[in-house]
C-alpha cells in the first residue's frame, strides 16, 4: 500500500512538473507580447520622419512645397480637417453641376524630374490655364500609382494630377488650386506617356531639361472626345500631400485614359505606392457633369 501511494505521488508530481514546463513559454510569450505592445505604443508616440513607413503611410511631397521641411509623410487621416482629399466618388450620390467648367491650357513643358516618390513634369514659366474666366498659373503635373481617387469603390492603376494655382494678388500667401485628375487603365500604349517616359532620369532627385514641344499636353487631351472633355466630377478638397491645404477645386475626369501595362509599371517601379488613402466626404457636395 505504501509502495502504491509512493508511485501515485511520483506520477502526480511528474504531471504537475510537466504542466509547469508547458506553461512557461506561454507566460513568457504573454510577457513578451506585452513588452512589444508597450514598445510599439512608445515608438508611435515618438515617431519621426526617418522611421520606416507603416502600411498606412506613403512618402510624398507637397506640390506647393518650397522648402524641404514642408515635405514628409502623407498620413491617411487628419481628424481636425473635414475637407480632405482624395475621396471615393460614389456616382449615385453626386449632384448635377449647376454650370459647366471649361478650361483651356496655354502651356509648355520644360523639365521632367524623378523625385523618388513621384514623377513630375514642370511647366515652363508663363504657362497658364483659364477656367471659367479665372486665370491660373500651370505649375506641374505628377503621377500616383495606384490612383488616389476611387470611383464607386474602384481603384485604377494610375492617376495624373495637373496642378494650377489661381492668379490672385490678394491671396499670395495662401494660394487656391485647380487640380485636374486624370485616371488611367491598362490598355493600348499612350502617345502622351511615350513622349517623356524614356527621358525620366534614373536617379532620385535628378531633373532633365526638355526641348520646347517635346512633350505636348494637347496629346493627352486629344484622347478625350467632345463629350468626354465635358464629363467630370467636381468637389472642394485638399492637396493629397503635406501640408494638405484645403484650398483645391478638384476636377476628376470621368473618361479613363489607356496606357500600356509596361508604361504604367515603369512609372510604378520608379515611384512605388504613393497614393494617399481615401478621406471622409463629410458634408461636402460632389457634383457631376
Amino acid at each position: 500500500m505504501a509502495t502504491m501511494n509512493l508511485i501515485q505521488h511520483l506520477r502526480l508530481s511528474a504531471i504537475v512538473f510537466c504542466f509547469a514546463i508547458l506553461s512557461l513559454p506561454a507566460c513568457n510569450n504573454n510577457a513578451n507580447n506585452k513588452q512589444e505592445t508597450l514598445a510599439s505604443d512608445t515608438s508611435n508616440e515618438h515617431r519621426n520622419t526617418d522611421a520606416p513607413l507603416s502600411d498606412n503611410e506613403v512618402k510624398a511631397e507637397a506640390p506647393d512645397a518650397e522648402i524641404k521641411a514642408e515635405q514628409g509623410y502623407a498620413y491617411p487621416r487628419h481628424s481636425d480637417k473635414l475637407a480632405q482629399s482624395p475621396i471615393d466618388i460614389i456616382s449615385a450620390a453626386t449632384d448635377k453641376a449647376g454650370k459647366e467648367v471649361s478650361f483651356t491650357f496655354h502651356s509648355a513643358i520644360d523639365t521632367v524630374e524623378n523625385l523618388g516618390h513621384t514623377i513630375e513634369l514642370d511647366f515652363k514659366k508663363g504657362s497658364t490655364c483659364v477656367a471659367n474666366g479665372k486665370n491660373y498659373t500651370c505649375r506641374q503635373f505628377h503621377f500616383h500609382t495606384p490612383s488616389e481617387h476611387l470611383v464607386d469603390g474602384m481603384t485604377f492603376p494610375m492617376e495624373m494630377h495637373i496642378v494650377n494655382t489661381l492668379d490672385d494678388s490678394a491671396n499670395v500667401g495662401s494660394p487656391s488650386y485647380l487640380v485636374v485628375g486624370v485616371l488611367f487603365k491598362m490598355g493600348a500604349e499612350n502617345k502622351f506617356i511615350k513622349e517623356f517616359l524614356d527621358k525620366i532620369p534614373d536617379e532620385d532627385g535628378e531633373k532633365k531639361a526638355l526641348q520646347t514641344g517635346e512633350v505636348q499636353l494637347d496629346d493627352l487631351f486629344s484622347q478625350f472626345t467632345g463629350n468626354d472633355i465635358k464629363s467630370y466630377y467636381l468637389y472642394k478638397g485638399s492637396l493629397t500631400t503635406p501640408p494638405f491645404t484645403e484650398a483645391v477645386q478638384w476636377v476628376v475626369m470621368k473618361h479613363v485614359v489607356e496606357a500600356s501595362e509596361d508604361q504604367i509599371m515603369t512609372i510604378e517601379k520608379m515611384e512605388g505606392n504613393n497614393a494617399r488613402h481615401v478621406q471622409a466626404v463629410n458634408d461636402r457636395k460632389v457634383y457631376n457633369q
